[in-house]
Formats: C-alpha cells, sequence, structure tokens
C-alpha cells in the first residue's frame, strides 16, 4: 500500500506531518468560535406594526389580513403565523430552508410596499427583521438604585450604557425594560377645552405648525451662497406653555390655557424587578455566527468598568449569563473527550499487555482527534456541544483501526518475519478491509450531515465530525502504526524473565480469555444446530425492541416467553411428512397469541419508554411565564408577579429572581410577564430542575387572580412543547371546541400548564355614533376618531431636543386622571362645525350648541354618541390564514410522547363542527420533522453501506447477513433507556446512528474470517464460522469494550447540562453491548442460512452451486479477503 511504504521508507516525513497535523488541530481549535448549539440561521421575517387605540379585530381586519394575503404569493412561503393584540400585530413569515434570509426580508418588504395604500393611515410604519425564535439574549443586567427615581435611572442606562454594549463586536440589540423614556408631556384637560371651545386635534395642529425646522432654500450671491434655515424648533421645554392653540372671541387661547405641560416621562409600559426591587432590565443579544462566551467575556469585562463610573448607591448586576453555561457544557463534553479516551487506551492495554503496542495503537487517538479540529474550523463550525460529541463518540470509533493493523502487523512478526516486512506486509494484506469498514461508518453519517431542513443544520457538525475523525484514524493507522511498528518494536520476553504484577495479572487474564474463546466455539455450535431458534430469538427480540417504547417491559416480555415456548416446540421431533408445516403454523399462533395478550397486559408508567424532543437537563435554570386577566394594567400585573417572586424565593434551591412585567416588543401590553430564576448550583441542592419545576407550579396554583406557566427547559424558550392547533373561519366555533377540548385535556395525567392563546375577552368600550344628529351637526366617524385617538391612546406631535442632545417626543393625551372611566369619555369636548352649527339651529341647541355664535364651537362626545361597556377578543391568532386557538400544553412526570397521544386520544372524541379542522404545533410538530428526516437519511446511509459491503465482498447476499446486525442492536438502546428512565429523544437518536455505523464492523470481522478460512481451507462453512468466532472473539470485545469505554463519561451525565447528552452515551452502550452478544450467535446462524439459499437459488437460476473451497476471493498470499487469517494478539500462527 502506497501510504504505508511511504510512511516506513520516509518515517522522518511521517513524524513531520503528525506533528504538522497536531499543531493545525491545535491552531484551529483556539481559533474556532465557542458556543453552545450549532448557529442555525433559519429565513424567518418578522413584520411588527403598531397601530395605536386600534382593537384586536380591527387590527386583523385592516392590517392583518391584507398584509397575509399579500405574502402568500411570494416564491418559498412555508407558514405564516401572525398575533393581532390591542393596537399591535405581529407576523412571523417562515420560508422554505433553501431560501436565503435577506432575500426573505427584501420579498416581505417589497411584499408591504405594494399594498402600503392599502393600509390604514393611522397605523405606523411596519418593523420588518430577521427572526430567530432561539435568539434569546445572553446576557441580562439589571440597574437599580436605592437613591434614583426609575426615569433618572433610565438617563443612566440610555443612551450611556446602551451606547457602550452596542459598541462591543458580536452585540446585535440592547433592549430596555423598566425604563421610563423623557418626553414633554401636554396633558390637554378636557374642562379647560370645553370652556375654551377648542378641541384635541386644535392642540396637536397647533404644535404640529409651530415646533419645526424647515430648510427653505438658498441666498446666492456673486460668489457664494447662503443656506436659509427657518428655526422654530422650541428649545426651552417652558416656552411650549405659550404656543397659540387658537383664539375665540378675540382672544388668544394658549397651550398653558387649556392643558398642563411639563418636562416629564412617558408612561410607563414595563417593569424590570432583581429580586423584587425595581431597576432598569438590560436585555443583550449577540449577532448570528458570534462566539456566545466570547461575547459575554467582553460585557462582563466592560460591566466591570461601568460600575467604577457610577453613582454612590445605584448598582449594575448581572442577572443571567449564557457564557458560563456555554464554557461549562462545552468544558463537560472536552472532559468528557479526555475521560473517554483514558478508558479507552486502557482497554486496548488490558488486551494487549504491551505498553508499547498501546502506545502505538493510542496514538491514533489524539493525533485523529485533534486533526478532526482542523475539518470543523474548515467547515465553519463552531466548537459547540454537536461537534464534540461527535469527536467524544468517535473516540471508541478511531482506535478500531489502529487496532486491526497493529494485530495483524504482530501476526506476520510471529510468522517470523522481520520488523519492516511485518508492517509492509501486514498493513498491505488487512488495508483493504480496514478500508471498506471505515468507508462503511462514513457511509451512515455523510446522508445524515446533508439532510434537508434545519434537521440537517443541527446535524451537520456532528455527521461530518465523526466522518472527518475516521477519515484521518485511517489515514494515521496506515501511515503513523506501520511506521512505529517498523522502527520500534516490542523487546522480546523469555518465559523465564521476571515479570512485573501487573504483566502478570494481565498474562493470567489473557490465558483465561484463551479459554473462554475455545470456549465460545461450543456455543457457536449450539447455534447452528439450532438454526430455527436463533431466528424465532431475533424476531422476537426485535419485536421486543419496538413494543417496549410503544405497549411497555410486560408486552416485550409477554412476547419473549412465547418466542421461548416456540424454541421449546422446536425441540420436538415432528413426522416428516408435514411436521415442518405444523411447527410453523404452531409457532405462528404461539406468536401472534403472546403478542395480543402481551399488549392486553395494563403497564406501568415505569415499564415504557416514553418519546421526547429533547432531553431534561438540569442547567440550575427556570423561566416562569404570567399572565393576569385581559383588560389588567401594568400595577395588576406587577402586584401578582411580585407575589409569586416571594412565593419562588422562599425556596433554599433559589439563588435569585429577574421579573420583567409588560413587553419590550412594541406590542405595549402588560397583562403578561416573565420570571427567570436562577437555582443554586446541582451539586448544592436536594432537589432537581424538574423536582423545583413541580413544586413551584404547585404553590403557583393557588395564587388567585393570575395564570402562572413553569418552563423548565430553555430549549424552546417559553413555549410550550405540546401544541394543539384548533383552525377555521369561524372564532366563535373555534372558541366553542377550544374551551371543550382544553377541558377534557386538563384531565389528562401529566398534563400540567392548560392554557389557550387567546387569553379569553378583554372589557371595552363601544363608542357608538348617533349619526343623524352627528351628521346634522357635521361631524364625521373620521373627526371622531381624530378626537379620541389622541385624547386616549396619546399622539406625537413633534419632537424637543433636550439639553443632552437627545431627540425627545412631545405627546399630547389626557391626563392619567381623565382616562380612568365612562364618564371621562363621555365628556371629551368634540369640534363642531360652525357652519354646520347655522344651518340646524334646532338640533343644535338640542346639544347646548349656540347656532348664533358663529366662532367654532365644542360639543361632549356623551351628547353625540353613546358609549357603551362591553368585551371583545384579547388576542388574534392566524395560521396560513386561518383563525387558529391553540391549546398549550406542558408534560409533568410523564414523557412528552405519552401525554401527547392521550390528548390526542381525548380531543379525537369531541366531534368537530364543518370547516373545524387540527394540526399540532410546539415540540411534538418539531420531533415528527426531525425524527422524518433522520430515518430517510439513515434509510440511505444503510443502502450506501449495503453497496460498499457487496464491493467488499463481492455477493449480494453475504451483506445481508451482516446487516441483520442492524436491527439487533436496538433492543439494547430500549432497555437502557428504560433502566435509566430515559426517552427516545433527539440525543438517544444520535446514539441510534451512531450504532448504526459501527454495529455491522463485527460482523464484518466475523465474515470476512469465515469467508477467508472456508475458501483458504477448504473446510465446510460451519468449520469455518465456529472457528472465525473463537479468533475474532478477542477484536470483537477489544473493540466492544473499547467504544463502551468510552462513552461511560458521556453516559454518566455529570455536571450542569452534562444530563443533556448522557441519554445518548446510555443508548450507545445499551445498544453495542446486545449487538454485540447477538452477533457472536446469530450472525453465523442467518449466514449458514443465507449460503444455503445462494445455493438452492444456483439452481434454480441453472447456476452451479459454489463447491467447497471454491469463492471469488484471492488466493492466499494475496491482498483482499484472500489473506491468510489475522488473528489476535498472542494467537498461534495458523
Amino acid at each position: 500500500m502506497f501510504i504505508s511504504d511511504f510512511a516506513i521508507k520516509r518515517p522522518i516525513v511521517t513524524v513531520v506531518i503528525m506533528v504538522a497535523l497536531v499543531i493545525f488541530g491545535v491552531f484551529a481549535a483556539f481559533n474556532t468560535d465557542v458556543d453552545e448549539l450549532p448557529d442555525v440561521q433559519q429565513p424567518i421575517v418578522a413584520v411588527s406594526v403598531p397601530y395605536p387605540g386600534a382593537s384586536p379585530d380591527q387590527v386583523e381586519r385592516e392590517v392583518v389580513d391584507r398584509m397575509e394575503e399579500a405574502f402568500q404569493g411570494l416564491n418559498g412561503i412555508d407558514q405564516i403565523t401572525s398575533t393581532s393584540t390591542d393596537g399591535f400585530a405581529q407576523i412571523i413569515v417562515q420560508f422554505v430552508f433553501s431560501k436565503p434570509t435577506d432575500e426573505a426580508a427584501q420579498d416581505v418588504r417589497d411584499a408591504i410596499s405594494g399594498i402600503r395604500d392599502k393600509l390604514p393611515v393611522e397605523m405606523k410604519e411596519p418593523v420588518i427583521n430577521k427572526f430567530d425564535p432561539d435568539d434569546l439574549p445572553i446576557v441580562s443586567l439589571t440597574l437599580s438604585s436605592n437613591v434614583l427615581k426609575p426615569n433618572e435611572l433610565t438617563i443612566l442606562a440610555d443612551p450611556d450604557i446602551t451606547r457602550k454594549l452596542q459598541g462591543l463586536e458580536g452585540v446585535a440589540q440592547v433592549t430596555l425594560s423598566g425604563n421610563v423614556d423623557r418626553e414633554i408631556e401636554v396633558d390637554v384637560i378636557p374642562s379647560r377645552l370645553n370652556a375654551a371651545k377648542v378641541s384635541v386635534a386644535d392642540v396637536v395642529n397647533a404644535l404640529n405648525a409651530q415646533n419645526l425646522a424647515v430648510p427653505v432654500g438658498m441666498i446666492t450671491g456673486a460668489l457664494q451662497e447662503r443656506s436659509i434655515r427657518l428655526r422654530g424648533r422650541i428649545e426651552d421645554a417652558r416656552d411650549f406653555g405659550q404656543l397659540v392653540v387658537a383664539q375665540r372671541g378675540g382672544q388668544v387661547i394658549r397651550l398653558a390655557d387649556v392643558a398642563n405641560v411639563s418636562d416629564g416621562s412617558a408612561e410607563q409600559r414595563s417593569l424590570a424587578l432583581f429580586n423584587g426591587v425595581a431597576g432598569i432590565g438590560i436585555d443583550i443579544t449577540k449577532s448570528k455566527g458570534t462566539s456566545t462566551t466570547r461575547v459575554s467575556d467582553e460585557i462582563n469585562d466592560l460591566v466591570k468598568q461601568i460600575r467604577t463610573t457610577l453613582p454612590a448607591g445605584v448598582h449594575l448586576d448581572v442577572v443571567r449569563d449564557a457564557g458560563p453555561r456555554v464554557r461549562d457544557s462545552v468544558r463537560n463534553v472536552e472532559e468528557a473527550l479526555v475521560e473517554g479516551a483514558i478508558l479507552t487506551v486502557l482497554v486496548v492495554f488490558l488486551f494487549l499487555n504491551s505498553w508499547r503496542s498501546t502506545v502505538i495503537t493510542g496514538l491514533a487517538l489524539p493525533v485523529s482527534a485533534i486533526s478532526s479540529f482542523i475539518a470543523v474550523h474548515a467547515f465553519g463550525f463552531t466548537l459547540n456541544t454537536m461537534s464534540l460529541l461527535g469527536l467524544s463518540l468517535a473516540i471508541g470509533i478511531l482506535i478500531d483501526d489502529a487496532i486491526v493493523v497493529r494485530e495483524n502487523i504482530v501476526r506476520h512478526i510471529e510468522m517470523g518475519e522481520d520488523h519492516f516486512t511485518a508492517a509492509h506486509t501486514g498493513t498491505d494484506e488487512i488495508g483493504l478491509a480496514v478500508t471498506a469498514t471505515t468507508f462503511s461508518i462514513m457511509a451512515v453519517f455523510v446522508p445524515i450531515a446533508f439532510m434537508s431542513g434545519i434537521s440537517g443544520q443541527w446535524f451537520k457538525p456532528f455527521a461530518l465530525t465523526i466522518a472527518c475523525a475516521v477519515l484521518v484514524s485511517l489515514f494515521v493507522s496506515f501511515s503513523l502504526d506501520p511506521m512505529l511498528s517498523a522502527y520500534w518494536p516490542d523487546p522480546a520476553i523469555e518465559a523465564h524473565e521476571h515479570r512485573s504484577w501487573i504483566s502478570r495479572k494481565l498474562v493470567s487474564f489473557n490465558s483465561w480469555f484463551d479459554r473462554q474463546a475455545d470456549r465460545y466455539k461450543g456455543v457457536i455450535a449450539w447455534a447452528l444446530d439450532h438454526r430455527a431458534d436463533m431466528v424465532a430469538i431475533s424476531v422476537g427480540v426485535f419485536f421486543a425492541s419496538i413494543l417496549i417504547p410503544f405497549a411497555g417491559l410486560y408486552a416485550a416480555l409477554t412476547l419473549f416467553a412465547g418466542v421461548l415456548l416456540m424454541v421449546w416446540l422446536f425441540s420436538f421431533e415432528m413426522p416428516k411428512r408435514g411436521g415442518g408445516i405444523i411447527k410453523g403454523l404452531l409457532a405462528v399462533v404461539i406468536f401472534v397469541g403472546s403478542l395480543v395478550i402481551g399488549m392486553m397486559i395494563p403497564e406501568p408508567g415505569w415499564a415504557k419508554v416514553g418519546g421526547g424532543f429533547v432531553p431534561d437537563s438540569d442547567n440550575s435554570e427556570l423561566n416562569v411565564s404570567i399572565e393576569t386577566p385581559p383588560g389588567s394594567n401594568i400595577d395588576y400585573t406587577h402586584i401578582k408577579a411580585e407575589e409569586i417572586g416571594r412565593i419562588i424565593r422562599t425556596h433554599k434551591e433559589v439563588a435569585y429572581t429577574y421579573t420583567v412585567v409588560g413587553t419590550a416588543t412594541g406590542s405595549g401590553e402588560v397583562d403578561v410577564g416573565s420570571i427567570y430564576v436562577k437555582l443554586v448550583p446541582k451539586d448544592k441542592r436536594s432537589l432537581s430542575q424538574d423536582e423545583i419545576s413541580t413544586l413551584i407550579r404547585k404553590e403557583m396554583s393557588r395564587v388567585a387572580g393570575v395564570t402562572a406557566y413553569t418552563f423548565a427547559s430553555s430549549f424552546a424558550g417559553n413555549q410550550k412543547q405540546i401544541q394543539v392547533q384548533i383552525r377555521g373561519n369561524n372564532a366563535d366555533q373555534l372558541n366553542e371546541v377550544a374551551e371543550q377540548m382544553e377541558a377534557v385535556v386538563r384531565r389528562v395525567p401529566g398534563a400540567a400548564d392548560v392554557g389557550l392563546s387567546t387569553k379569553g375577552l378583554k372589557p371595552e368600550l363601544d363608542v357608538q355614533l348617533n349619526r343623524g344628529l352627528a351628521g346634522t351637526l357635521g361631524i364625521t366617524v373620521a373627526q371622531l376618531a381624530e378626537a379620541l385617538r389622541p385624547a386616549f391612546a396619546g399622539v406625537q406631535a413633534g419632537s424637543w431636543v433636550d439639553p443632552t442632545g437627545k431627540t425627545r417626543d412631545v405627546t399630547v393625551r389626557l391626563p392619567a386622571a381623565s382616562r380612568q372611566n365612562v364618564t371621562d369619555l363621555e365628556q371629551l369636548p368634540i369640534a363642531v362645525p360652525q357652519q354646520a352649527a347655522a344651518a340646524a339651529p334646532d338640533q343644535a341647541s338640542a346639544v347646548a350648541v349656540n347656532p348664533n355664535n358663529t366662532g367654532p364651537q365644542t360639543v361632549p362626545l356623551g351628547q353625540i354618541a353613546t358609549v357603551r361597556l362591553t368585551t371583545g377578543p384579547a388576542e388574534i391568532d392566524h395560521l396560513n390564514e386561518d383563525k387558529v386557538v391553540t391549546i398549550g400544553v406542558n408534560p409533568q412526570g410523564r414523557a412528552l410522547s405519552e401525554v401527547s397521544g392521550d390528548i390526542n386520544k381525548a380531543i379525537a372524541k369531541i366531534p368537530l363542527p364543518p370547516g373545524v379542522s387540527l394540526s399540532q404545533g410546539g415540540q411534538v410538530k418539531d420531533q415528527n420533522a426531525v425524527y422524518g428526516a433522520i430515518v430517510s437519511a439513515l434509510g440511505l446511509a444503510i443502502l450506501l453501506m449495503y453497496l460498499i459491503l457487496v464491493v467488499q465482498f463481492g455477493s449480494f447476499l453475504d451483506p445481508l447477513a451482516i446487516m441483520l446486525s442492524l436491527p439487533l442492536s436496538l433492543i439494547g438502546v430500549v432497555l437502557a433507556l428504560l433502566v435509566t428512565q430515559g426517552t427516545l429523544n433527539i440525543m438517544s437518536m444520535i446514539g441510534v446512528i451512531l450504532l448504526m455505523g459501527i454495529v455491522a464492523k463485527n460482523a464484518i470481522l466475523l465474515v470476512d474470517f469465515a469467508k477467508w478460512t472456508r475458501e483458504s481451507k477448504k473446510v465446510s462453512l460451519r468449520e469455518a464460522l465456529i472457528e472465525a468466532g473463537r479468533v475474532r472473539l478477542r477484536p470483537i470485545l477489544m473493540t466492544t469494550f473499547a467504544l463502551i469505554a468510552g462513552m461511560i463519561p458521556v453516559a454518566l451525565g455529570l455536571g450542569e447540562g452534562a444530563d443533556f447528552r448522557a441519554p445518548l452515551g446510555r443508548a450507545v452502550i445499551g445498544g453495542v453491548i446486545t449487538s454485540t452478544l447477538l452477533t457472536l450467535i446469530v450472525i453465523p446462524t442467518f449466514y449458514e442460512i443465507l449460503d444455503e439459499w445462494r445455493e438452492k437459488l444456483g439452481h434454480v437460476f441453472a447456476r452451479h452451486p459454489r463447491k467447497e473451497g471454491e469463492g471469488e476471493h484471492a488466493p492466499k498470499g494475496e491482498r483482499g479477503h484472500g489473506a491468510p487469517p489475522q488473528p489476535s494478539l498472542g494467537e498461534p500462527t495458523p
């Protein structure tokens, strides 16, 4: 082989290449950003539309419906969702994954521009952003003080602190909560407006007309020109009161005559509290593609600098920081990688009993693993959990090639060849087999890396890292191992020479192992003599692995009892004529009967392996979402939020709480809030994160007047894991069905945090205009809206530059005391056109308007309109233009799949009206999509593996025996998860993927040696299989124990967040144990059966059956499968 020949001839070059790989790998590792999860770019665009004063149904009708219709025509649309609330709409446009995000945002922008003339004039300009549901703040700060007021703290926070934070590289957005912005407040007084016969619109128009600076042109002289600017802006806030609003009866009405003007603060629409103390919340989001740990470190360094400049009594605290969590998570994976490598090398030493052979073999680990960082950096990946998991999982695989190569070289040395010749010929003859097995492993992972959609982006770092690591290990095994074997041989130890006690123990162990290998020949012989039993056991094992997740352990045990009964049945002698048919029919009856009986046995919860999207992870933090009844103001929500906060802080496991009341998204909602709960470290508390969450959830349920939901996992933010979407066009029908289903869902065991997305009905005031009277007076609906909106929603009437140089809004509205009840609304003065009053004196006098007065007049709203107390929807949601009501649920104490399944069964009994349909959302939908992609990719991977094996063995039937080892690993996966009370989730599925790539390797070793023995030694197939089992037992168990050793640190799940990865290691360990045990007895049986089929097919298709000793393999001594046997170290030469 060229690589090994070159390495042996040029040892210095080989060493330099290995050192260079390590150096470049270290350089790549230190220059690769660190993050917790892969950076997945989703083409999602968010459109936020403020529409002050509009009700949810008005927002839906006038804004959302028109925009959604325009978006549906865009290319590459996947899904459109929207939410309409009081004065605000948010539309999320999700495109197919192949759509570039910039192009998607531009398409949305163009679509809005095309219908802008059809949208309400009063609507503010839409804000279009690239949206990522995973873009949660990585750092949250609170600025608090016991001496400064909120408006003074706001001045400290914005712009000084926010500007410094935004100047950091990698910071995308800085959002404030609890801030009180400075503004010029113009509080118009209704009684003064009535007395002066001035309307709110007059005030707004006066401010807009008299507080502005306008460029009006320039003067051009002979040799120069000068710009002319009209400086009409008010510079001193006190001068606003002197603005002339109107003239009535020759008297000048100034702003101060009808309004209170002050340099004040905007109405507070959000609050931030750190352990119950009010302050300013500062949430910082990082840019896409930047390192969480690096941005976090830079923020913390800046915070330390800012603290030195703050006034006395002001505190800046870091209340949430993803940096340490990400750093700990990555460090945990790195530690697991190193610990797994050490354990793997110890396993190799245990079997080889030679420290030189162990070093030569073990060097493949650090060189391959470190070199893999080059690929990670070249592909643009970050050092995240998935890419590092790929390395930690590959530890047990990387050493396999080195073991096989080293073992074959030692065999040639024992045949009497010198070290140089043995290194050359040993590597050369095993090269094709090692290459084929390595490519078989790569065939599993490469299709996984190129899955479409978000699942492909998630798995790409994991799959490509493993594929590159395995490829590098193949190169190392073909270069470094033969070179070191040639120049650094094991010293010969005579029998009489003294050995260390460790060496003596290992010699005893290997002698014992050789005796067990001889006994194992009897096991294979028994299995070959009871082929029907082996088939029955294999089928039973496969079906049991399927039954445990779906029906439970008892069903699987019942089925397996039926299989044992079938085995007992097969032991009886039957008449030759018809006996086989009778046995077959009885076996089918027993199998089906045991399956049916097993399905009927009630199963306790612990006897099933449930399913979920992501495993539970203890990161020492909780999130609590709170909702107060629709119509609650910010003070009420604050009271309830703090009541819940105090309950949470009574637990000794809680370090502190960070509460945000209201939203900072622009929606202005004040009946919602969130509480971030930081727990003490995992090793300093007796209760787990889930147990604390359950306890807090129970305590919060006793707080009246508020609904609170607990989220123990930060993977999906504050989105409920199970979402049942009820879709249609009739809102009343949807609400009726949703309420029925909600009542049913609440009774499902394990269903917690059950709630509807609609939030119920919100109290409203309906203003019904008396069109006859208003029309007579010349008052239109538009004029009425023009008066109401500024008075109650508030309107910006120009701006003012404060002494610090920052532009502040000038806001006109009624004072808070005049916006509290129906009477305040009815007393609002409405301007009456003087021509209308003079034209209809009878109607004018009926509403206290003097028809003889030629000047402008006003009339109270209550005289021309009826104000009624009503209710309306608090929120209206859409999904692909359909109205939708979502029932949200979090599972508690049961697996996600079990709770979701029971919910689906319960709601299926409720009849749906025509036009109403159901769909799934949340993690259930994500799980189905990801699992579907994984299954498709695995199918392709298995096909590629089969084709590679066909090329390797030169047969279409032989690989089938090897492929049968794949399903035999599933029983170990489900049993391991059952024992550890885990679930089938995305991490355990990664374990299944890994198993598909490695369990076939044992079967390849077994079948490959059996074929060589049969063809080279002219023995029967049965004798060849028995001999292959004895010779290959050592390398099979060595590679199996090496893989298990590498997985132990991952499976233990020690450290915060490590339990997120633990199901992966447990699934691999369980699967490889059962697969190895079953492979050693089942694969020889199936191979013999397939060989008989081949002979029968040869007769059917007029093809001569293969005679003993004939085959497609090369003659003895040549490359490929015709090579001499490759026994383990210490095995006598054939």
